[in-house]
């Protein structure tokens, strides 16, 4: 008998772990990233308006990704929104 017909059969495929894709470009890396990028751009007390419109994921889903990353970072940011803009500032700390 193979060593083989003792083994369940394999539910997924394998690779080399070398070939295994590194770091993590979630969907709303670029717009959280634009975000993080104007807010470095203007001072405390101005808030950024993203237009709601424009997001391709829910309101919810981006103000999610970007509290991913602000907390990543270390910054002290809000957000608010109404029915057309997300409006995201950064506070003092």
């Amino acid at each position: 008998m193979s060593p083989r017909a003792n083994k369940a059969a394999m539910n997924f495929k394998t690779m080399a772990q070398s070939d295994v894709p590194q770091g993590r470009n979630g969907k709303h890396k670029e717009v959280v990233t634009q975000i993080l990028s104007d807010l470095d751009q203007v001072p405390v007390g101005v808030a950024l308006k993203v237009p709601l419109a424009e997001l391709a994921e829910s309101k919810e889903k981006v103000r999610s990704a970007l509290n991913r990353a602000i907390h990543k970072g270390g910054r002290h940011v809000s957000t608010a929104s109404d029915a057309t803009f997300l409006y995201v500032w950064s506070e003092s700390k």
